[in-house]
Order: C-alpha cells, then sequence, then structure tokens
C-alpha cells in the first residue's frame, strides 16, 4: 500500500475526525470512500466517492470491500459485524478486536483492570438487580456511565448516593448494561496520543491537558503542564495498552490525575481523538496524516511540537445569535480557525476549533481564553 498511485482507502464514518482525515489522504494522494448514512456528512465534501447507506448496508460494505485497499474508521460504534465483515477482504486498521473494547465501558474498565493498569473503582451493572447489589461495592459520590453509544457527557449521571442512582435507574432503565465508577478527587484531566504502525513502531506526542464543561471538551493545552516524569509515566502505560492490543492506528488513552500526580486510566478511543486537534497546526505530523500513515504502513512521521498550542472546541451554542465574529481570530496572527461544514448548529454539538500558538503552553492558554471571551462564550 506505500504506493499511492490509484490507491483508494475506505472510511466508515463522515463526521469532522473523517473529514479531517480524508483531507490529509486526499493531499497524500490517496482516493477515499466514505460510508455514512448522512447526504451532508462532513466527510463527504472531500471524499472521492460517498456511500450513503447504513453502516451494515450490505451492498455498501461489498463495494468499500472491493475498492478499498484498506479500511479505518473515525468513530468507536462502528457495527462489529461491518468491521469484520472488511476484515475479511482487507486490512482493517485499527483491527475490530480492539475497536469491539473500546465501544463497551464494560469490556474497556474489565481489560483496563485484568490487563493490570491502574483504574479508579468501579463495578459492573448488566440488569437491575446487578446494578442494585453494586451499589454496595461502590463508594459514593459516584457516576453511572452507560456502556454502549455514551460521550460527551452523554448517557451519564452523577449521583451522590445509593438512593439517587436507584432513581436514575428507573427514570433511564435504558442505561443498562452499565459501569458504576466512583469519583475520583481529580486534580487534573490529560491525555496521551499515540500512533502505533504494523511493525510495532509507536510515536508519542506531546501529553496533552484537558478542560470540559457539560461533560464535553472544552480546551486542551499542549503540552501539559505536569512534571515529566508523570507525562514519562503516562506516555509509557498508554504505550503498553496499544501492546497489549496488538493495536495499529491512532490511539487516544485518557487519564485522570489525582493527589500527588496519582494516575488512573479513564478511557480509550480507538481513532483520532478531539484533544488531539492541535496537531493539525502545532506538530510537524498530524494525527490524521499518522492514521493514514499507519493504515498504508507508511513509516511514521515525526510527531514533535514545533510549537505550544491551546485547542478550543466550538459548539453549536454559539450559532445562537446568527454567525460568531470570527474576525476575532482571524487578527490573532497565531490563530487557525477549523470548521466543520456541519449545516445545523445545535446546543452542545461540535461546529468546529480554533487552535492558537504561543511561545509557552501559558501564553497560549491566556490567548486562548482571550479569543473565548472575544467570540461571546463563556468563562
Amino acid at each position: 500500500m506505500s504506493d499511492m498511485q490509484h490507491t483508494t482507502l475506505g472510511l466508515l464514518g463522515g463526521g469532522q475526525l473523517g473529514r479531517m482525515f480524508t483531507s490529509a489522504a486526499r493531499t497524500m494522494g490517496y482516493d477515499v470512500v466514505v460510508l455514512d448514512p448522512d447526504p451532508t456528512s462532513p466527510a463527504a465534501h472531500f471524499a472521492t466517492r460517498h456511500l450513503c447507506a447504513p453502516f451494515d448496508d450490505p451492498a455498501a460494505l461489498e463495494t468499500m470491500a472491493q475498492s478499498c485497499a484498506a479500511v479505518t474508521t473515525e468513530f468507536e460504534n462502528a457495527p462489529a459485524a461491518s468491521l469484520e465483515f472488511l476484515a475479511r477482504r482487507c486490512p482493517v486498521r485499527p483491527a475490530p478486536s480492539a475497536v469491539a473494547i473500546a465501544q463497551n465501558r464494560i469490556q474497556e474498565k474489565t481489560f483496563f483492570r485484568d490487563q493490570g493498569f491502574p483504574v479508579g473503582p468501579f463495578a459492573v451493572a448488566r440488569d437491575p438487580a446487578e446494578f442494585r447489589l453494586a451499589l454496595a461495592d461502590v463508594k459514593f459520590p459516584a457516576i453511572i456511565k452507560t456502556a454502549r453509544f455514551g460521550y460527551d457527557g452523554k448517557g451519564q449521571y452523577r449521583v451522590q448516593t445509593p438512593q439517587e442512582a436507584l432513581a436514575v435507574l428507573a427514570d433511564h432503565p435504558q442505561v443498562l448494561p452499565a459501569v458504576i465508577e466512583t469519583l475520583v478527587p481529580l486534580r487534573l484531566e490529560i491525555s496521551v496520543l499515540l500512533a502505533r504502525g504494523a511493525d510495532g513502531q509507536v510515536a508519542l506526542w506531546p501529553i496533552a491537558e484537558n478542560r470540559h464543561r457539560d461533560g464535553i471538551l472544552d480546551l486542551t493545552i499542549a503540552p501539559a503542564r505536569i512534571r515529566e516524569e508523570l507525562a514519562a509515566r503516562a506516555g509509557k502505560i498508554a504505550t503498553e495498552i496499544a501492546e497489549r492490543l496488538d493495536y495499529v492506528g491512532v490511539l487516544a488513552v485518557e487519564f485522570f490525575v489525582t493527589g500527588i500526580d496519582t494516575l488512573f486510566v479513564n478511557e480509550m478511543a480507538p481513532r483520532p481523538h478531539n484533544s488531539g486537534h492541535y496537531t493539525l497546526d502545532a506538530c510537524v505530523t498530524s494525527q490524521f496524516e499518522q492514521q493514514v500513515r499507519t493504515l498504508c504502513g507508511l513509516p511514521l512521521g515525526n510527531p514533535e511540537l514545533l510549537r505550544p498550542a491551546a485547542m478550543v472546541n466550538l459548539l453549536g451554542d454559539l450559532w445562537a445569535n446568527g454567525t460568531p465574529p470570527w474576525e476575532a481570530i482571524f487578527q490573532e496572527p497565531d490563530a487557525k480557525l477549523h470548521l466543520y461544514g456541519k449545516q445545523a448548529p445545535r446546543p452542545g454539538r461540535k461546529m468546529g476549533h480554533f487552535t492558537v500558538l504561543g511561545n509557552s503552553a501559558s501564553e497560549a492558554l491566556e490567548k486562548a481564553l482571550r479569543l473565548r471571551a472575544a467570540l461571546g462564550m463563556p468563562d
């Protein structure tokens, strides 16, 4: 696949991550076939061909299998059967087995624990009876997370007491199966982004420091303002996770930092990650170019950070009073605006992001906060 001429890549999912992957792949000389049921999917704007069909559509999957030299996914909830069908016909990276673990919180947490990685206290609840038993094993306050399809705070409920947990179950029975996690005394959230090739080569980007609002990533600072020893330890754990999974592709591992630099693995994403968007503007090789490289068996690019950066998500709430004042970003020479081509801004929907560079992480953060305020975003 390193021969780029007339090579076509396949992508399951046509959201913003797929859009940025497709842009990178087309720039590198590849054609891209995108499978996504949304006729206005952001990735379709850049794709060579858009298969507008469900992710489990047999005809669309057959077309992708026949036309693509290799296939990847932009989201972890792609149907396992679709990935397995494609994997029998061409390379699928990351492998369906790794995606299956990441798309189910019960499997994910159990994998981390059984492999000896540090995780916070949690209990598994697959049915109402197991849910009630689990409440005795969990310290409160806690958070209930649905095992499947929960992202950006969806399907998650913070509870202070067992009684509140039972009320959540009564009001939202669809939360099951679920994991119930004891809330750890959080000091900081960080994420490790890495790429691993089929030959086992690993490239790590600088550790990122993340801030969330209402369960959605709001701001990322790179490099994280943490001790070198903590950064090295987080990178080592994430690399070991990738190795245990025999992972090929771009992988993000999120961590909680508590106390005096105690690490807990929170979750992983088998794809490029929102906290890695800064790599588009601040690194020699972006996470999306690296995704292309791992998919095609190319040598990994240099993940070096050229300048410290801060990235801010732009949600649909920002469009409440019309088009936001983008001139505020354009007036900052070290800022870059990325819009995803989505037609309908909705509260909580990721519509774009901006990145701003600085001479230090703190300077980049200061510029980012100033631009947030100029756009009318809340503190």
